[in-house]
């Protein structure tokens, strides 16, 4: 316990503000680290899983963009993969905010990505799952920024994509290696 004399040598009002920072983080390591929390990446078998999945894109821009951060987020390893990621992605595009000649200015995008990971050995699908991006960009009236406004959107729609799947995988993995 902390006495009295010593919180009054604590005063945190008083404290610059990176120490007070520093000694509110300890604090809340302390805590975490006795409700038993364990970062999802300190299960064993996590991260080398996730370095052994092949990913099999499909063809076109967007499958490339969620394949390359897919590839890049999980860190794949050259050699024979134990599994294989096949996904399936489709996109939407919805005007959205329309000017008084029915022009859209804003479009919403929505990236569904429905992926299969399968053992390479037998090809049996091990897990199944689902992600879905939504966001939106402005449209502009100047035929080359809309265009790079919405590629601008898929990239961004890619990348979260990706995270998505990435964070679906590292969790099944470690739910896996679990006792």
């Amino acid at each position: 316990m902390i006495g009295r004399d010593a919180l009054k040598t604590l005063n945190v009002m008083t404290m610059p503000p990176r120490l007070a920072a520093a000694l509110a983080l300890a604090c809340a390591t302390l805590i975490l680290g006795a409700c038993g929390f364990s970062p999802l990446y300190a299960q064993p078998g996590v991260t080398s899983g996730l370095a052994d999945i092949q990913v099999a894109a499909p063809r076109g821009r967007v499958g490339y963009l969620v394949g390359e951060a897919l590839d890049e987020a999980l860190a794949t390893r050259p050699g024979a993969p134990a599994w294989r990621l096949d996904l399936d992605l489709s996109e939407q595009r919805f005007p959205r905010g329309l000017r008084v000649d029915n022009v859209a200015t804003r479009y919403e995008y929505v990236l569904t990505a429905a992926y299969t990971l399968r053992e390479n050995a037998t090809d049996t699908p091990a897990k199944v799952g689902r992600v879905r991006v939504e966001l939106t960009y402005d449209s502009a009236d100047q035929p080359y920024a809309s265009v790079a406004a919405q590629q601008d959107a898929q990239e961004r729609a890619a990348a979260e994509a990706a995270r998505r799947i990435q964070l679906e995988l590292a969790a099944w993995f470690a739910q896996q290696d679990a006792p």
